[in-house]
């Protein structure tokens, strides 16, 4: 399976997920979904995380499983650091650019709700067709 890719691979704009389907039982969701954050990392800084974690974060012990000097470690903990925070500064502007009375704002409140518990399926279901109005 293809990483997901960060931007339009044909002009550069950013990319919105439209649908996800269960492996599984193939059942099909479609909305606006955004990638997990941990997506934007490229393949070589998600093999260095699953070290860092294997090792418990022992930096010594990442500089024999990887055979490199301290500082390279550190450097590419700075690298993947900057990296995650670039991505949070930039979800962060999204949303506060998006009005806060926005259909896709009041559409994620309500299944935030249904997430949390404070409404079933069904109330759910009637507030997101009033939406629809």
């Amino acid at each position: 399976m293809l990483k997901l890719f960060e931007q339009c691979p044909a002009c550069g704009g950013p990319i919105t997920i439209t649908e996800i389907k269960c492996g599984n039982c193939q059942l099909t969701m479609q909305g606006e979904f955004k990638p997990g954050l941990f997506s934007t990392l490229s393949e070589d800084q998600v093999t260095f995380v699953r070290a860092f974690l294997r090792v418990r974060g022992n930096l010594s012990e990442m500089e024999k499983v990887l055979g490199v000097s301290y500082p390279t470690i550190r450097n590419k903990l700075e690298e993947i650091n900057q990296a995650l925070d670039n991505t949070e500064a930039r979800d962060r502007a999204e949303q506060t650019a998006a009005p806060a009375n926005s259909p896709s704002n009041e559409r994620s409140a309500i299944l935030q709700k249904v997430a949390a518990g404070e409404l079933d399926a069904a109330q759910a279901l009637e507030q997101l067709k009033g939406l629809a109005q």
